[in-house]
């Protein structure tokens, strides 16, 4: 493998982006774990077809080269993730019903711009499915650049993280202003789900969100733990995915993602027997 890392490049930028990817989706994974989100992530994850659909139609109808789908992505993403939180805290309204209505209309606006949109839409599938082989050094400025910015937002604000995720009851009655950091953290969330799209695609996105931190929530007794170990698993799913898909001519993004749900049910079967012996 270290033979055809030096023959080919763009192993090495894939390794790299996974590695950034797995720096993000362990962190914000953990709070997500944590604060039991992880539908939102989901959520997420299939409403930004709308954002990538409506921008890519932009580039293709009016010839604007400049409308990254990915930028498309990131626009409807943070404002799905500010529409779930705004409605849920203002209104009261049951969250699992408003992710379904943003997961729902999201997909829905997606479908109607990728119908109108002429040509063959490889880059939509890349999106949907993960294009990780085919990350240029751009792309690769972009991811980074999004997982410094989550990196240290977290550095700065992890105390207030963790307050709402443990408490926000506990954590309003100390100053600390729930509802902001809730929100914060949601943008948060959906800047990974972009980030990982690009790896894994937006089907699979929950599976190196979650998997990794529910591994590592079962040996952590501290979420700065937690996120180092679901670091370490997203690292180690990404390397042991993209050998695995190398050899077997398989796609990156769903071998990554099937090692993530192998591993977690032979952890979980292991950890079940541990438990009631």
């Amino acid at each position: 493998m270290f033979e055809n890392f030096l023959s080919f490049p763009f192993l090495w930028t894939s390794f790299l982006a996974g590695l950034a990817s797995s720096i993000t989706s362990g962190i914000i994974g953990s709070y997500v774990v944590v604060k039991r989100i992880v539908f939102i992530s989901g959520s997420i994850s299939h409403s930004v077809l709308g954002g990538m659909g409506f921008f890519l139609w932009l580039k293709r109808t009016y010839h604007l080269d400049m409308l990254d789908p990915l930028y498309g992505a990131l626009i409807a993403a943070v404002l799905s993730a500010l529409l779930i939180g705004v409605i849920h805290l203002k209104y009261r309204e049951r969250e699992d019903t408003v992710i379904a209505a943003i997961w729902s209309t999201g997909m829905a606006v997606g479908v109607i711009f990728v119908s109108l949109t002429p040509g063959y839409n490889v880059e939509l599938m890349n999106f949907l499915f993960g294009n990780i082989l085919w990350i240029s050094k751009t792309d690769l400025i972009l991811l980074s650049s999004l997982a410094g910015f989550v990196i240290l937002t977290t550095m700065i604000l992890h105390q207030k993280f963790q307050a709402v995720c443990f408490d926000a009851t506990e954590a309003e009655l100390r100053s600390i202003s729930a509802k902001k950091y809730y929100l914060i953290l949601l943008t948060l969330v959906a800047i990974s789900v972009v980030i990982l799209i690009q790896i894994v695609g937006a089907i699979l996105i929950i599976a190196m969100l979650a998997i990794p931190a529910a591994i590592a929530s079962h040996f952590a007794k501290k979420l700065s733990h937690m996120m180092i170990q679901a670091i370490l698993l997203n690292a180690a799913f990404t390397a042991i995915g993209l050998i695995v898909s190398f050899y077997l001519n398989w796609p990156p993004g769903a071998t990554i993602a099937l090692i993530a749900a192998l591993l977690y049910s032979l952890h979980l079967m292991l950890h079940h027997r541990a438990v009631y012996r």
